[in-house]
């Protein structure tokens, strides 16, 4: 039976795992300048944990078969590293760790993924995530996350309903 939950330390290995074998999918679709290996070292994502990035995954028979997080960022929340085991992509999973996930938060829900990785963004589309329009994501990438600007140069955002909402609401109001 599928669960999700809050992650434990005991899963670190285990969501290590997932992570750096779904992120095989980036190798040749992203920057070659931004590939490294392994894709996510244990050190990076214990310092995403210190930086306040709440993981939760999903779990099956005892077993992790997918990882996501969320910061906090004050005005918005973001998605970060989102994973699912190789063996149930395309099943689910990630549909239900995303719910998941959105349900905890209260405000606006951004994501940021690279520009090349179609599958990623229509992930989020099909899960009522928007492209953020050209104009704001730089401004975006730079405000909420600690990327260096060839990653800003080649990622895009998608924003949740509530993201648009208060866009096109602050649009109405003369950009205040």
């Amino acid at each position: 039976m599928m669960g999700i939950r809050e992650m434990l330390a005991t899963d670190v290995d285990a969501a290590l795992a997932i992570i750096n074998a779904a992120a095989q999918a980036y190798r040749g679709v992203i920057p070659v300048d931004r590939w490294h290996e392994p894709y996510m070292p244990r050190d990076e994502l214990e310092g995403e944990i210190a930086n306040g990035v709440m993981f939760r995954v999903a779990e099956d028979d005892g077993r992790l078969a997918g990882v996501m997080g969320m910061q906090d960022k004050g005005a918005v929340a973001l998605i970060r590293h989102a994973y699912i085991a190789l063996a149930i992509q395309r099943k689910g999973v990630g549909t239900m760790l995303l719910r998941q996930v959105a349900s905890l938060a209260e405000k606006p829900l951004l994501v940021g993924t690279w520009a090349d990785a179609s599958w990623a963004i229509d992930f989020y589309r099909r899960n009522g995530f928007a492209l953020v329009p050209k104009e704001d994501k730089d401004s975006l990438l730079r405000k909420y996350w600690s990327i260096p600007e060839r990653q800003v140069e080649t990622s895009v955002v998608l924003g949740d309903g509530r993201w648009m909402e208060a866009r096109q609401s602050n649009a109405a109001k003369g950009g205040t």
